[in-house]
């Protein structure tokens, strides 16, 4: 299963449309303003709230928790020099990264759960998700949005 995540330009928050291989929309999402710490609601094509992806602050590695259906996963971004890697630390889910390529894969002890890559150029951010396993498709997108949000923090703190 693919998905495709378009972030959308010009907003004074975060807001992405999820689109699936037909390009009917699947999902959205949409951030918060005027928050401490980043937070992204989760809708599906209805408007019903699915999820909801918030940042820890005051926190000295990335740290994001994704709340799923009164589950709460924590995702990490691990400290490491060459490549970006993260952990879902409540699953055996492990991300590793090429960093310049934005290129991202997501297994566990059971094989691939997705591959993430991000298109180049294009106006505003823009995803393309190969899910396996579709019963993880509303996780795996968490996934990926945290990610951005990562990327995003990282970019903004690169250019201060």
């Amino acid at each position: 299963m693919k998905l495709y995540i378009k972030q959308k330009v010009f907003s004074w928050r975060d807001r992405f449309a999820v689109k699936d291989e037909a390009e009917l929309d699947r999902w959205f999402a949409q951030g918060e303003i005027f928050t401490l710490g980043r937070k992204l609601h989760v809708y599906d094509a209805n408007g019903a709230e699915v999820a909801f992806i918030r940042q820890k602050v005051l926190s000295f590695l990335w740290r994001y928790y994704i709340e799923i259906g009164g589950n709460v996963y924590e995702f990490v971004k691990e400290f490491t020099f060459l490549r970006p890697k993260y952990t879902i630390r409540n699953l055996d889910w492990v991300i590793d990264g090429n960093f310049t390529e934005h290129e991202y894969a997501v297994t566990s002890s059971r094989g691939d759960i997705m591959r993430i890559s991000k298109a180049w150029p294009t106006w505003g951010d823009f995803y393309k998700l190969e899910i396996t396993e579709p019963q993880n498709e509303l996780l795996c997108l968490c996934v990926a949005l945290a990610i951005d949000c990562i990327n995003a923090d990282a970019a903004s703190r690169a250019s201060n």
